[in-house]
């Protein structure tokens, strides 16, 4: 069976698990989604100097990573370390929660917005939309109140204050909302049915835009401790 390795840039081996619950949830019949938490740094990234200190951390997590994937999904919202690895990795397609999550939220020309915990990382979302073309249809952030580690890790009260933010993103114009954050998973499944809007959870928007390319490759597998020697495809 294929595997899809999902790496988690936050330093937490039960976020880990939890990405990896809602990933297989989504993965196409026959995939297995194998977890790889980074062993570095904070237990949630929540500001730019730990987004920017993760790209190396993701890095070195891919490298160690010793099993053979057909695709690879890097899982945090500002998407760490996604254009290294890509580079590295190709032609094995590898995606970015954020990415993915921003361009299944824009189908059909819909508006969206963001509604996440981190304030520090508004203006690392809102220049993702631009890079991505999206920033016409980009609505804006929309912030829960509190400090987000102490937030994330009471799931009613965390639940509870994204719903308040999504409903200012519908107010905003939104006519789609992502949940911003990977260790946001399961808040984001909670809300899903909450609003008539579509909520964009984004594990599972990586795991479908993952799915998409691989369709074209399947058997596809590559080992990363090959890839530290030789960049051809395997």
């Amino acid at each position: 069976m294929p595997n899809i390795l999902l790496i988690n840039p936050n330093a937490s081996e039960a976020t880990t698990s939890m990405m990896v619950r809602i990933a297989q949830d989504s993965a196409p019949a026959g995939c297995t989604v194998v977890g790889a938490t980074a062993a570095n740094g904070p237990s949630m990234i929540v500001n730019e100097a730990e987004l920017a200190a993760a790209a190396a951390e993701v890095v070195h997590t891919w490298r160690a990573a010793q099993i053979p994937y057909a695709g690879v999904i890097i899982s945090a919202f500002g998407d760490p370390g996604v254009a290294q690895v890509r580079e590295a990795s190709a032609p094995v397609p590898v995606v970015g929660i954020c990415e993915a999550s921003m361009y299944e939220a824009a189908e059909g020309g819909r508006r969206f917005g963001v509604a996440t915990v981190t304030p520090d990382l508004v203006a690392a979302i809102d220049a993702k939309a631009r890079q991505l073309g999206l920033g016409a249809r980009y609505t804006g952030v929309r912030l829960t109140s509190g400090e987000p580690r102490a937030l994330a890790s009471n799931a009613q009260a965390l639940e509870q204050a994204l719903a308040h933010a999504v409903q200012a993103c519908i107010d905003d114009g939104a006519q789609a909302v992502i949940i911003g954050g990977g260790p946001l998973g399961q808040a984001a499944l909670s809300l899903a049915h909450r609003f008539d809007v579509p909520i964009v959870a984004p594990i599972g928007a990586a795991v479908r835009r993952l799915a998409a390319q691989l369709a074209g490759e399947a058997g596809a597998v590559r080992s990363p401790a090959s890839s530290m020697h030789d960049d051809r495809y395997r």
